[in-house]
This record gives structure tokens, sequence and C-alpha cells, in this order.
């Protein structure tokens, strides 16, 4: 199984990597079948995430998604994260090997999640503007 180099930048050198103790925003998600959490932070000022922070229990993949994730919303309108896809992720990453494309998912997901819990904490319903939260079809494999 290779890594692009950016693979290998973002899981030796993670950005934007810790806990975030006054966010507006935290979103929580994992996969039971491969052990990968990912918990994802945001502090947003005028509708714009201004900073964006994550910890990850995972393989190097998820440590590498869940970073550039963080790259790719940081300093972006809502409107923009809400956006992020799985595809994206991994194509900014110079792509991920089939049985690590869970992890992009669970990267898109998780800045899903802090950005429901963004809009809960302002008394807004997420679910129209994020959506329902979705289990991973990429998730359901079976590793050999």
């Amino acid at each position: 199984m290779a890594y692009s180099e950016k693979v290998m930048d973002h899981f030796a050198s993670p950005r934007n990597v810790g806990e975030m103790p006054d966010a507006d925003g935290i979103g929580e998600v994992g996969n039971s079948r491969c052990g990968d959490i990912m918990k994802m932070y945001i502090k947003v000022r005028d509708n714009i995430i201004t900073d964006v922070s994550f910890k990850t229990f995972g393989c190097g993949a998820a440590i590498a998604t869940s970073s550039m994730a963080t790259e790719l919303v940081k300093g972006k309108p809502i409107e923009d994260a809400l956006k992020l896809t799985n595809k994206a992720v991994m194509e900014a990453l110079d792509g991920l090997p089939p049985v690590k494309v869970h992890c992009s998912v669970l990267a898109e997901q998780a800045i899903k999640a802090a950005l429901s819990d963004y809009y809960k904490k302002q008394g807004i319903d997420p679910e129209p503007i994020v959506g329902k939260a979705s289990e991973c079809d990429e998730c359901h494999f079976d590793e050999q």
C-alpha cells in the first residue's frame, strides 16, 4: 500500500492538532470496524471558520485526512466548509489507497459534525443546513 508524499507529510507533520477548549463547535465521529476516531473543533466569527483543530485516534491515513480537512476549511466561509467532500480531501492528498477511502469520509463527517454542533449551540436546527448525519458507506469494508 503506497501513500503519496502529501499523505506522508500530513501524517508526519499534521497541521492544526490539539484540543480547542473554547471551540464554538465540536464534532466527533468514529468507525468501530477500523477503530478510527476523529474529533474536530471549530471557531467561527462572522460566518467564517477562523480556527480549526483536531484530535484523531487512528492510522496514518486518518491523521493525514484530518490534517488536510482542517487546512481545506480554515479561513473559509461556513458555506464552503459545508461543501467539503471526501473526494476533495483525497484529491488534496494526491489520493489514498482504496482500503483507506473511509478515512477521508470520516474527515468530511467530522467537519460537518462540528458545524452541526455550532448551529445547535446557536439555537438553530442544523439538519436543514448541514444535513442528516449518515453512516459511512465506505466504512463497511472487510479488512483482509
